[in-house]
């Protein structure tokens, strides 16, 4: 399989893209041989983006405009890291409870149980909640499931922060 790579900043290796097998991403390949995808799933993920990029502040985000966007988006593409980032949303918007039932939800998926980042946003509104010992667990869980080194060390200062008190 032929690929090109695209090279990331910092220590990640680099991303290879695949050049065949367009299927497999979700793309289909016209008779030109011209890549298609949705047009719908970029627009509203541009308009996500356009929510948080005129916002200076995170308090001034329309949290409830972009947890709608995202489930637009699921209708597209139903992937669990849509529906977490929905979840965190959603969250914003109406509350850790109410994000946290969400995120719960998408824990139940395979793949998403093995995803450090779902159980350190757990974990955040568990600490939200006021449930300590449940939001050190959730951070745990995260660092069993091989966080890169930035998160790890986010990770473990929350738990330090956490267990101290």
């Amino acid at each position: 399989m032929e690929s090109e790579t695209a090279t990331l900043e910092g220590t990640r290796p680099p991303v290879t893209t695949p050049r065949s097998g367009c299927s497999k991403w979700g793309l289909s390949v016209s008779r030109s041989g011209e890549v298609q995808t949705s047009a719908v799933t970029y627009q509203v993920q541009a308009a996500i983006a356009a929510c948080h990029s005129t916002a200076p502040l995170a308090d001034d985000t329309d949290w409830r405009e972009i947890a709608a966007l995202y489930g637009e988006l699921l209708r597209y593409e139903p992937t669990p890291v849509h529906e977490a980032n929905r979840a965190v949303a959603v969250a914003m918007a109406e509350g850790p409870a109410a994000g946290l039932v969400i995120l719960d939800t998408v824990a139940h998926h395979p793949q998403s149980a093995r995803w450090p980042a779902l159980h350190v946003a757990r974990a955040d509104l568990l600490q939200r909640l006021g449930r300590t010992a449940d939001a050190t667990d959730a951070y745990r869980a995260a660092l069993q499931h091989d966080p890169g080194p930035a998160e790890r060390n986010f990770i473990q200062r929350q738990l330090h922060q956490l267990t101290r008190g």
